[in-house]
């Protein structure tokens, strides 16, 4: 189900704009939406949703209008949805939850909403805790409840917002996993401050930054923005490499300091005791050098 976004804007009280003219197109498969907290990432998965009505600009979604209450109505029929923090009932089990968010969602015949619950239980992993109260879960456990409610109507677009925030690293890699099985033929679109849940699991994404697009593309391509751009600092004698370039991690090794540094080669400047050696870029290199690139063009005065 393609999505195609034009010059959305969204307004709040106080003369916020959360949204400033976004464009962006989104085709089926799995697309990530990566950008600091506050970038707008948020407001514009709310509108995808019809949680929130836009400013101006227009959504279309498939062949639905996302700004008309027909278009909205039949987007949600085909939307699963897993918010930031979606409220359960504690004292339910998975179970019980499942089935009535199901009942919620339309599913009215009972055999049927069985079937459908317990595949879902299946598919992420709770089918032997499943009589548990979901106030006894971890924090990962709950959010396998949750995708397992956005899934129930089968979605052909489903958006998960800041999935893995707080996870601990094995739960993190398991909702990964989950994430990167769902794409298939529906439109899955994650949201996340976190780059690695991109580099995981996506092929596309769009960077967003104070509530515009500053980036549309592959994930090769955003790896090419930090071409020739990052190299491996180690400090032999202690001391911490100076220069005008970002610090992206710091390793401890038995010869001394790693630290992999991204900026331009004229700002790493050799030093005694330190050795430069350039370095293929990642996805977080990429990431760094475009909103450093961002923040560059901002400071810049307008004549």
């Amino acid at each position: 189900m393609q999505i195609v976004i034009e010059d959305l804007t969204k307004n709040y009280r106080g003369n916020v704009q959360a949204l400033k003219g976004v464009d962006l197109t989104i085709e089926s498969g799995m697309f990530g939406l990566l950008g600091p907290n506050g970038a707008g990432k948020t407001t514009l998965m709310r509108l995808l949703a019809g949680i929130l009505y836009p400013s101006s600009g227009s959504i279309q979604v498939g062949p639905y209008d996302g700004t008309s209450e027909k278009g909205r109505t039949e987007i949600k029929r085909r939307l699963g949805y897993l918010p930031q923090d979606l409220g359960m009932y504690p004292d339910l089990s998975a179970r019980e939850f499942l089935d009535y968010v199901a009942i919620l969602k339309g599913l009215d015949q009972r055999q049927q909403r069985k079937a459908r619950v317990e595949e879902l239980l299946e598919m992420v992993a709770l089918s032997d805790v499943a009589r548990r109260k979901i106030k006894t879960f971890s924090g990962g456990m709950k959010r396998r409840v949750g995708i397992a409610q956005a899934l129930l109507n089968d979605p052909q677009l489903l958006i998960v917002d800041e999935p893995t925030a707080g996870l601990d690293p094995e739960e993190r890699i398991r909702f990964r996993n989950l994430l990167s099985d769902l794409g298939g033929n529906r439109t899955v679109l994650l949201s996340t401050h976190i780059v690695e849940d991109i580099a995981q699991t996506c092929h596309k994404l769009a960077v967003m930054r104070s509530g515009e697009i500053i980036f549309h593309g592959t994930t090769a391509d955003l790896i090419q923005q930090a071409a020739d751009k990052v190299w491996l600092l180690t400090s032999t004698q202690g001391q911490k490499p100076q220069g005008d370039f970002i610090v992206v991690s710091t390793l401890h090794m038995a010869q001394g300091i790693q630290y992999r540094v991204v900026g331009d080669e004229s700002t790493v400047r050799q030093m005694a005791g330190i050795s430069i050696t350039p370095t293929e870029p990642g996805l977080e290199d990429g990431y760094v050098w475009l909103m450093r690139e961002q923040r560059t063009l901002e400071r810049q005065p307008a004549y």
